[in-house]
């Protein structure tokens, strides 16, 4: 089993294929993992694999990845958490893809070291829209489920750590300001629903310089058109 320990935290993490590394960011919200790509529409990693290095993850305090809990958690110690992951495995530059809050954690790694990330894709990125009380109870969910795990956190940490993730606007963790002036190229699958509403897709596309949007891409019908798309824009931007 794959573990990556930095400090007092065990990351898991999975990797498939060979070329150009891609760092592949689960949904699932606080329970983002790696089994959770298996779950939704359809899987990407197993077609990506046949032309990247797939790098995928669970994210800690989510299926076997284990970390401390502290008042001062955010969304900058996950983005610590994948980029230290990054170099452990020797990489440098990389594609990152997330889904739902991966789309988050994607820019978070863009606005953190955009030098490293050659492209990123979202997939149906979550955002605050009049949604604030699905993301806080969808918190107190996940956290009821690991306190048993985590005796040393006090409820104060608890919430301060619910209110650095959930408490921010827009994508929770980047601005609009940041999304505008972002020169990395951003590919967006649209969202559609109460945790990934199509207005946060909309306007990354209305803000970001370089960015391409696929609005259907769920239905069996639309899945291979999507596929398509995808791998030609990570090939148009896979540094040679």
């Amino acid at each position: 089993m794959p573990m990556f320990t930095r400090g007092d935290v065990n990351l898991y993490y999975e990797e498939q294929g060979s070329g150009f590394p891609l760092l592949m960011i689960a949904p699932g919200g606080m329970r983002s993992t790696v089994s959770f790509w298996d779950k939704v529409s359809w899987n990407p990693i197993p077609r990506l694999a046949q032309h990247y290095r797939v790098i995928a993850m669970d994210q800690r305090n989510a299926g076997q990845s284990v970390a401390p809990i502290r008042a001062t958690d955010s969304w900058s110690v996950y983005t610590e958490d994948q980029l230290a992951l990054m170099d452990h495995l020797g990489v440098d530059r990389f594609h990152v893809a997330g889904m739902c809050i991966g789309g988050s954690y994607s820019m978070g790694l863009i606005q953190a070291a955009p030098q490293r990330v050659a492209s990123a894709v979202l997939f149906q990125p979550i955002g605050q829209d009049n949604n604030r009380r699905a993301f806080f109870d969808m918190f107190d969910g996940w956290a009821k489920e690991v306190k048993p795990l985590h005796p040393e956190t006090d409820d104060h940490a608890w919430e301060s750590f619910k209110t650095s993730m959930y408490g921010g606007d827009f994508l929770f963790n980047v601005s609009r300001e940041f999304v505008a002036a972002c020169q990395t190229p951003l590919l967006v699958l649209l969202g559609n629903d109460m945790y990934h509403p199509e207005s946060t897709s909309r306007d990354i596309v209305a803000l970001a310089p370089r960015v391409s949007l696929i609005e259907q891409w769920k239905d069996p019908a639309h899945q291979p058109a999507a596929q398509q798309a995808i791998e030609r824009f990570l090939a148009e931007h896979t540094p040679r």
